[in-house]
């Protein structure tokens, strides 16, 4: 009997130990991305490596400020947002810790990266003019710089100063032209609104194809998204605009990323990088480009149709890093120049 009781503890003690290694093996995400631009793919990794992912989702800086208010305590093991800008700012609250991967930095170009390893760009997005095609004809168009010509007057839309996006491309012409330059451009570039900035990337693409402006800033994504939507008014209005990829004889088009994180509080690190590897997979790189119309941080990687019909760009290779440093000194200039 006592033979009989001594081995069923074995049994329970090995019972309960595997039981709480099982549950062990998974970790936490706070995601800036919508539930249908992440989950396929977690669950993906889910059914390849046995880690389960508990996913929360929220506003991009709602979940920086949840992060920072919950601190040593937060369950998140990992952090998804958009932008560079964004990926800054959770490492300078010191919300990431570095992370050492030898995949991760061979197949993550640099300048796509933090130098340092507290985030990796995911995917990446560019940002650049779109035109009305029956009012502007493209060799009319050469660099952003060039849109504080007089004859755009009246005629441009853009979203407002307070817009993360349009943050990190007056912070990547600071790094390329100088405060001076760059405090010029914005003063002559906001002359040129055909309106107070209003709406996101999507409305102003719309302005452009109802003619309220000529020409319009938006990331490519949101256009990807207009021309699949299945919306009639919003196929229409993609469809009577197109692209136009600016300072291709310089720097390049400005791109951005979505990227990802460490937190500084988490308690499932291996597992965490694991999913940050198996995100930068050939197979998620795919993924993102036919879901989101984003274009791969891997190089070589697949791309959707849609983004080959757009054709080849050159992309600015800025390190992305330096936009986030670039941030405040960005959002001054924009407020002195009216941009609002």
């Amino acid at each position: 009997m006592n033979i009989t009781k001594a081995l069923f503890a074995v049994v329970i003690l090995l019972f309960g130990s595997n039981a709480s290694m099982a549950a062990s093996e998974e970790a936490n995400l706070y995601s800036a991305r919508k539930e249908a631009l992440i989950k396929p793919l977690l669950d993906q990794f889910t059914r390849e490596t046995g880690i389960k992912v508990n996913l929360v989702t929220g506003k991009a800086d709602a979940l920086l400020k949840r992060l920072q208010s919950e601190g040593a305590n937060s369950p998140a093991d990992l952090l998804i947002t958009t932008d560079s800008g964004r990926l800054h700012r959770a490492h300078s609250a010191g919300l990431l810790q570095q992370v050492k991967s030898e995949k991760l930095n061979t197949v993550v170009p640099p300048h796509l990266r933090n130098p340092e390893g507290y985030w990796f760009g995911l995917s990446v997005r560019a940002r650049p003019i779109f035109y009305a095609k029956d009012r502007v004809k493209p060799e009319e168009l050469s660099t952003y710089e060039a849109l504080t010509d007089k004859k755009w007057k009246g005629r441009i839309c853009i979203r407002s100063s307070n817009n993360i996006y349009n943050q990190s491309l007056v912070a990547s012409m600071i790094a390329h032209n100088g405060a001076e330059a760059t405090q010029q451009w914005a003063d002559a570039f906001v002359g040129n609104f055909a309106r107070p900035p209003k709406g996101g990337d999507r409305d102003q693409i719309k302005a452009a194809a109802a003619g309220q402006c000529d020409i319009a800033i938006a990331n490519t994504y949101y256009y990807g998204g207009m021309l699949i939507s299945g919306d009639d008014a919003q196929i229409k209005a993609a469809n009577s605009v197109a692209i136009f990829w600016p300072n291709q004889d310089g720097r390049g088009t400005h791109v951005n990323v979505s990227g990802v994180g460490v937190t500084k509080a988490a308690t499932n690190r291996e597992n965490a990088i694991k999913l940050i590897e198996f995100l930068v997979s050939p197979e998620s790189q795919l993924w993102y480009a036919e879901a989101n119309n984003e274009y791969p941080v891997v190089e070589g990687a697949g791309t959707s149709e849609i983004l080959k019909s757009w054709g080849d760009f050159k992309p600015d290779n800025l390190s992305l890093a330096r936009l986030g440093e670039l941030n405040a000194d960005a959002v001054r200039l924009m407020d002195r120049a009216g941009w609002r």
